[in-house]
């Protein structure tokens, strides 16, 4: 089982959906440190528009994944338990999963397989990926209250997701 696991990884990364250098993720990224984040609307689970303009003043985490990939898979629950569950009564914050190239359809079935309780939205054709990556996955983006992405990852490591926790608590206590 381990050797499959290792040859579908390396397939995958073959692929591009896997991260392998700070360098790639350089050359991948449309949208980097510093920057203010590229304004988007998406469909909420109701049918409704949502801008990120209408989240300005909280401290934003964009999560990237697709329901086929591996990492993700891994970082999804802990998405949900250590960081949904610990701040979704936090009024400064604001969490938006997209399910990159999946239509409503598809997420809603997701989101009852896996039970999740954090918002998952569709990002079909990779619209708002687009904006901010070419490639690789999963992919995280945090922005500060002023709109600025002060945080960036892609592919999943434990060092990085610790990373991205310790970012976030600092940011809210700002």
């Amino acid at each position: 089982m381990k050797k499959l696991f290792l040859f579908i990884l390396a397939i995958s990364c073959n692929y591009g959906f896997c991260q392998d250098s700070n360098e790639d993720f350089m050359k991948t990224s449309v949208v980097q440190l510093k920057q203010t984040a590229p304004e988007f609307s998406f469909t909420t689970s109701d049918g409704k528009t949502a801008n990120l303009s209408d989240y300005k003043g909280k401290v934003i985490l964009i999560n990237f994944f697709a329901t086929w990939c591996g990492p993700c898979m891994q970082e999804m629950p802990l998405i949900e338990n250590e960081i949904w569950n610990k701040l979704k009564d936090n009024p400064n914050f604001v969490l938006l999963s997209l399910g990159r190239d999946h239509s409503q359809a598809e997420i809603d079935k997701f989101i009852a397989q896996k039970k999740f309780t954090f918002p998952i939205y569709a990002d079909k054709g990779k619209i708002v990926y687009s904006l901010f990556a070419k490639q690789y996955i999963p992919r995280n983006y945090l922005i500060d209250k002023n709109g600025k992405v002060v945080y960036a990852s892609t592919g999943f490591t434990m060092e990085e997701f610790e990373d991205l926790k310790a970012t976030i608590d600092k940011l809210l206590k700002k």
